[in-house]
């Protein structure tokens, strides 16, 4: 069965449905054949703590949007200039509302980034985001004790971390299950497979 297939069958079963109060896109491409994950660096011109972060494009819902595949769409629409149709979309993993969409190959693309949303976009091969040395985890404790493990994916100067490295986690696991498995334990981890 081929990947676009297998893939779309699993979240299907196992997506959410609906609109959340955010989404974000986890963009699928492939960069001279080869296939990897489309990654914004958020415009420092933002504010707040998360500018200058490694992200997907996504954001809040708007009054407007249907549901949370509509928000994804939208806000990947505003920050990079792209507008995707529900042909590329997959479906949803189940935290926040990471919508899984494929865009093709990079190269027949025109990205129009939002310079007061979006400082960089670059891509992290597959391949690269598979090898054990381009991973790395953080434990936290709580009351001195072990409380939880999150990813991190180490790609030049950048470190994609938190909510969007378990995005990544995830969506490694999805399309790659025989090379890939969860190696995090996250807090209520069973809500966000």
């Amino acid at each position: 069965r081929s990947i676009p297939r297998r893939c779309r069958a699993r979240l299907a079963a196992g997506g959410r449905r609906g609109a959340a109060a955010a989404a974000v896109l986890v963009p699928l491409c492939s960069v001279r054949g080869r296939p990897a994950l489309l990654f914004t660096l958020r415009s420092r011109r933002l504010g707040g703590p998360h500018s200058g972060d490694v992200s997907f494009p996504g954001g809040r819902r708007d009054p407007g949007d249907g549901d949370s595949v509509a928000t994804a769409l939208r806000e990947t629409r505003e920050e990079l200039g792209l507008a995707l149709g529900p042909p590329s979309v997959w479906g949803q993993l189940r935290m926040v509302a990471p919508v899984v969409a494929n865009l093709g190959p990079l190269e027949d693309l025109t990205l129009t980034p939002n310079p007061d949303e979006v400082e960089e976009v670059f891509t992290m091969p597959l391949a690269h985001l598979l090898r054990e040395e381009n991973q790395g985890y953080t434990h936290f404790r709580t009351a001195g004790r072990y409380s939880y493990t999150l990813p991190v994916f180490l790609n030049g100067p950048h470190k994609v971390w938190g909510l969007t490295a378990i995005i990544t986690e995830l969506t490694l696991e999805l399309l790659a299950p025989d090379h890939y498995r969860l190696k995090t334990h996250t807090p209520r981890h069973s809500s966000m497979v």
